[in-house]
This record gives C-alpha cells, structure tokens and sequence, in this order.
C-alpha cells in the first residue's frame, strides 16, 4: 500500500475502544453471574478471538458492532471445549486465559498464529506453576491439565500486566491467599473491575492480594477510547504543521498515560478537557496542538506506563530537535515483533539516526528523511506508526502489510486521512 500524506491535521475523532479493557469485559462477564452489557467494544480481531474462546467454553455472547452481551457462566461454569482454542495473534488472550484454564475441571489445550508460536509464555506459566498449575510446553501450543491451586506470594520481576492479570485470575480459584508485588504499576484494569464485580481483591501501593472467590457479580462496562490508539493523532498533531486534533472520549487512567506525560516533557501542546470517570476509569477528550519538540530521555518506571505507545513515541523523536534515549524497554522484544529491532531496521531505511542498544534505542531527531518500503512484520502497531512516520517525509513511502492495523483498529486508516480534508 502506498502511505498517503496530508498537508495539516484538523478535526475531531473518537478511537475505538480500549483493547485491554474490552477482553478484561469479556473475560470477567463470562465467570460472573448475570449479564454483563459492554459497549464501546473494540471489535478488532485480538478482541474477537476472546470472544470465540469463550464462546467454545459455552459462554453465551453477542455481538452487535461495539455493543457487547455476555450471558455469563458463573465462576465454576465454564465448559471443556470440543476443540482447541485458537487465539489468533492476541498475546493478552493466550496468556490470560493460562490463569483461567488452571483451575478449570478439565484440559484444555490453546494455539495461535505464527506469531503466538514464537512469543515465550513462560514468564506465565513459570508462576503458575508455583501455584500448583500444570501447563505443558512454553511455546503455543499449550496443554493445561486442571488442577487445584493455591495461593503464592510472587515478585513481579518485571512489570507486566498480562502476567499479573494471569496470576489474580488464577488467585481467584486458589486456596488460601495470593499476594502480587510490583516494581513499577502496570495497568490496572483487571483490579479496578474485579472490585466493581465483588472479588476478593484488595490494592495496596504496588501489592495486590487476591482471596479465593466464589461469585462474580455483573456489571455494565462502558469501555473508553484506547490511549494506545489515540497516541498516533498525539504524534501527528504534535510533529505536522497547521494542525489540531481532539481524541474524545479516552481512558486516562494513571497507569497508561505516560505518553502524554512524555509528549509534554519533549515541548508537546496537549491538554485534557471533560475529565470525568466512568465505571472506575478516567476518561478525557484529549487536545493536541502542533508543536517544536526536543529530545528526552525516556525509561525507568514510567516504562510500564507506555509500553506500547514507544514505537510512535520513537516517530516523535525522529522529528524532535536533538537525542531521545529509549531505555529499561527489553519487553518490547517479546510484543508481536520485536520492536526494537524492527523499529531500528525500518527507520533506517529511511535514513532516520538510530542505534539499537540492548534495552531500547538511541534517535537523533531533527534530520531530513526520505519515502522507504516499509515491512510491518504484521504487528499493528508498526504499520500505523510508519504511516505516522512517512507524513513528513521526502518521496514515496509503502507499507508491505496493511491490514495488521485492524487487530486494533478497523477503521485506522479512514479515520487518518479524513483528519486531512
């Protein structure tokens, strides 16, 4: 696909819905009891796939766009699946369901794509383990016998919320106690909604503490625009000249909005208006206004609070006057590429300033590009910010894989271009 450019950015937009969120709603509705009504669902394939596991559990599920019913089974309720359980290219999903799939009254056995095979699932099935969990292999596909489990004290070696997410839900079914401490917060997504659906949980700074729960109650979840999604317009309309765009309607919880905290470090004009909450989630319709940006240092423990907003971020930097370090990021190699090396080799084709280092990476911004044939490695998250990239750059830019995108965004790039008319 050829990337077409824009001359300005100007408008207002609503992202689809917030991807964590959506699969923590579906997930949690399907072992309440009642009916859970989600709307603002991002039905992107990731999400999807959720939906048809649970879904071959015997969990009554429909679907209508956004809007979301989930008939829930009940905590001891789910069913052996006929088949084995294909989670496309959803890490979150695979990995969240290995907490779920432990304590279950049967085996159950879980697949992905190409891409699932390769990621390592280790770092969740290795604490289960020390739960009582039995899950065969560390690669997909993953055989899970079920078991009883008890509860552990863990420490989070690195800050994770599919790991942490995996280990509560697991904690849920556990005998006695489970006691999670972090390093650094990660979202919190799973903890705020499992409060508002009556589990044992309580949050402590950064320790969690899980009780065995017997009965989850529904709840309706209104899901907010995804920040991961909205931070693409931050970038354009940051770096692109003549522009001004609102994003309504975004979740701002404190643990995923780094980025903006970045944004304005390097010189970024973006502010919050309509603050308010929603079902226990911040939400804010965001303002970003063309800008000159510098360089900056980003890594420590706000890392965790922007981990999948870095390969645009790493666009930023491109356009920033000056050095940006990228560091304490090695979890990006284990995303649905390795981001690191795929940001570095393709922004190098277009004679971006960049080095590689072990933990992240090195750009020095404010340099002339040039138009490249990108390759996306189908992560969605590459092919939108090379699109992003290629704005402001000199010549013809391609990308090899297109469609990634709607494993997040359907509608990506309709949404880009109508911000340049």
């Amino acid at each position: 696909m050829i990337i077409d450019k824009i001359s300005r950015a100007r408008g207002a937009l609503t992202v689809p819905g917030d991807k964590s969120i959506s699969h923590r709603a579906v997930m949690l509705g399907s072992l309440a009891d009642g009916v859970t009504e989600i709307t603002g669902f991002l039905p992107g394939a990731d999400c999807l796939s959720t939906i048809d596991c649970f879904r071959a559990m015997g969990v009554d599920i429909d679907v209508n766009g956004d809007n979301v019913t989930v008939r829930g089974n009940g905590m001891r309720g789910l069913k052996k699946p006929a088949k084995t359980l294909y989670t496309g290219n959803s890490g979150t999903t695979t990995r969240l369901l290995c907490g779920i799939l432990s304590a279950q009254p049967f085996d159950t056995e879980i697949t992905g794509d190409a891409s699932i095979c390769k990621r390592p699932m280790g770092r969740v099935t290795k604490p289960l383990a020390l739960m009582g969990a039995d899950i065969e292999n560390e690669y997909c596909p993953l055989i899970i016998h079920g078991t009883r489990l008890c509860g552990i004290e863990y420490d989070m070696p690195v800050a994770s919320a599919q790991v942490k997410t995996a280990i509560i839900l697991a904690g849920l079914y556990a005998d006695g106690k489970t006691v999670i401490r972090e390093k650094e917060k990660s979202r919190d997504h799973t903890e705020l909604m499992l409060g508002a659906m009556g589990a044992d949980i309580t949050v402590d700074g950064l320790n969690i503490t899980v009780g065995k729960t017997d009965r989850l109650s529904a709840v309706n979840v209104a899901v907010p625009g995804d920040i991961s999604s909205a931070a693409f317009y931050m970038v354009l309309g940051s770096i692109m000249p003549n522009s001004e765009i609102t994003i309504k309607n975004v979740g701002v919880n404190p643990t995923r909005t780094g980025i903006i905290d970045v944004l304005n470090d390097m010189g970024a004009d973006i502010a919050l208006h309509n603050a308010r909450e929603s079902a226990g989630e911040s939400v804010a319709d965001i303002k970003v206004r063309s800008s000159h940006l510098s360089g900056t240092v980003i890594g420590g423990n706000i890392i965790p609070r922007l981990i999948d907003e870095l390969p645009v971020l790493a666009v930023a930097a491109v356009y920033a006057e000056g050095t940006t370090v990228i560091k304490d990021a090695r979890e990006l190699k284990v995303k649905e590429t390795n981001r690191i090396r795929a940001v570095v080799d393709e922004f190098k084709k277009c004679g971006v300033d960049i080095t590689e280092t072990d933990d992240g990476m090195i750009i020095n911004g404010g340099k002339p590009i040039h138009g490249a044939d990108f390759k996306t490695y189908g992560d969605h998250r590459m092919a939108m910010s090379l699109t992003v990239l290629a704005q402001l750059a000199d010549g013809v830019s391609t990308l090899d894989d297109a469609d990634c995108a709607r494993v997040s965004y359907p509608g990506f790039f309709d949404d880009f271009y109508k911000l340049g008319k």
